[in-house]
C-alpha cells in the first residue's frame, strides 16, 4: 500500500495533518460546540416531511440557485434584506472556502486577530492565501483604534473577524467593525456563528452602503442542526455574484435545502432554547468562578475557562467521567461548550472533585 508520503502531493500540503477535534463516543460531549438540546420531535417530523418530498426527484439536479432558501433566509434575518444578498452552502466553513477562493489566491493576504478559529488559516492555506494572525489585546478583545493601526500597517487583502470570537466568546463593538472597514479597500468578513446567544448587536446592521461587508452565519449552533450542513452569508448582490463564479455546481443538495427550509419554517422552535443555553453559560461562568478559576466573559454558547496546572490532567479526568471538553491549546485553559442544566451540573460536579 502506498502512503501519503510517496504521492506528489503539493509541496506546501507536506506534513500537514486534517482539521478536526477528537470524536469520542462519551456520555456529555463539550466540546465543539453542538447545541446539545436536540431537534424537537415536532421539527424533526417536517424534516423528514420536507426531505421525503425532495427524495422523490433525486433523479434531478437541485436548485442550482436554491432561491426558495435564499428568500427563506433574507426574511429570517431581516435588515430589509432580499434573497439576492444572501449565498449558503454546506456549513460555515465552505462560505469562508468560497470567500477565500473568490478574494484570496496567490499574492493575497488574510488577517485575523487570535486566538480566534482555527480553519481560517486551514482555508487561507488550501486557497494559496497568505495568512497573518495578529494578536488581541490582553483581555481577548478588540478596540477600533488597535484593528485600524494593525490593518493599515499590514496592508491586507482580506481581513476576518470572529464575533463572538471562538475560542473566546468575546463580542466585537460595531465601531470596530466599521474602523476596520474604513482602514482598507478589501474584503471585511464578519463570521457571526455565535450571534443568536450575543448582547452585542449583529453586523448586518453595517451592510447599506457597504459592498466589501460580508457578515457569515451557520446554522450548525443556536438551530441545533450541526449534522445537516448549512451556512449561509449575508453581503452586497456583487459578493453573491462572485461565490457564485467559485462555487461547483449544485453544491448544495437538494435534500439540505429542504432540511434547511423546514428549520427555518420551524425557527420559534429551534431558537427556544437559546436562553436557557446562555443560562447555563452563566452559569458555568458563575460555578467555575467560586472555584477559583478564572473564566472569560462570553457572548457565545461556550466558556474558555483560564487556571487550570494541567490542562492535560483536567481534560483527561474528565474525559474519564464521561464528559469531553476542548483542549484549544492556551496555556492553563480549557473551552466548555454550554449544554443542557443537567450536562453542566454534572461538569460543575466533577469539576469541583478534580480540583479539591
Amino acid at each position: 500500500m502506498t502512503n501519503l508520503e510517496d504521492l506528489p502531493i503539493r509541496p506546501d500540503l507536506v506534513g500537514q495533518l486534517p482539521y478536526g477535534a477528537p470524536q469520542i463516543d462519551v456520555q456529555i460531549k463539550l466540546n465543539v460546540n453542538e447545541n446539545t438540546h436536540g431537534i424537537p420531535e415536532e421539527v424533526a417530523l417536517k424534516i423528514v416531511e420536507r426531505t421525503a418530498e425532495a427524495a422523490l426527484t433525486l433523479n434531478r439536479y437541485p436548485d442550482r440557485e436554491f432561491m426558495a432558501l435564499r428568500l427563506k433566509l433574507a426574511e429570517f434575518l431581516g435588515e430589509d434584506l432580499d434573497s439576492g444578498q444572501i449565498w449558503a452552502a454546506n456549513g460555515s466553513n465552505e462560505i469562508l472556502q468560497q470567500f477565500f477562493q473568490a478574494f484570496g489566491g496567490p499574492g493575497r493576504k488574510a488577517i485575523s486577530f487570535g486566538p480566534t478559529y482555527s480553519m481560517y488559516p486551514n482555508i487561507a492555506r488550501t486557497t494559496l492565501t497568505g495568512y497573518q494572525l495578529l494578536p488581541r489585546l490582553d483581555d481577548y478583545s478588540l478596540t477600533a483604534e488597535y484593528v485600524r493601526a494593525e490593518i493599515l500597517r499590514s496592508k491586507p487583502e482580506i481581513v476576518i473577524l470572529c464575533s463572538p470570537n471562538n475560542p473566546t466568546g468575546t463580542g466585537i463593538d460595531l465601531s470596530v467593525i466599521e474602523a476596520a472597514y474604513e482602514s482598507f479597500d478589501g474584503m471585511l468578513l464578519i463570521d457571526e456563528a455565535y450571534q443568536e446567544f450575543a448582547d452585542t448587536t449583529s453586523a448586518i446592521s453595517l451592510l447599506p452602503g457597504r459592498p466589501r461587508l460580508v457578515i457569515s452565519r451557520t446554522m450548525s449552533k443556536a438551530f441545533a442542526f450541526a449534522g445537516a450542513r448549512v451556512g449561509y452569508m449575508a453581503a452586497d448582490a456583487s459578493v453573491v455574484d462572485a461565490m457564485r463564479i467559485v462555487r461547483l455546481p449544485y453544491h448544495l443538495s437538494a435534500l439540505t435545502q429542504a432540511a434547511a427550509m423546514a428549520a427555518l419554517e420551524t425557527s420559534n422552535q429551534l431558537l427556544a432554547n437559546v436562553e436557557q443555553i446562555k443560562g447555563q453559560r452563566d452559569r458555568i461562568i458563575a460555578g467555575v468562578q467560586k472555584m477559583g478559576l478564572r473564566p472569560y466573559p462570553s457572548e457565545a454558547n461556550f466558556v474558555l475557562v483560564n487556571g487550570f496546572a494541567d490542562t492535560q490532567l483536567a481534560f483527561d479526568t474528565l474525559l474519564s467521567k464521561g464528559i469531553i471538553v476542548r483542549d484549544i491549546g492556551i496555556p492553563g485553559c480549557l473551552r466548555i461548550t454550554a449544554g443542557t442544566e443537567s450536562e453542566t451540573t454534572k461538569l460543575l460536579g466533577e469539576l469541583a472533585l478534580l480540583l479539591d
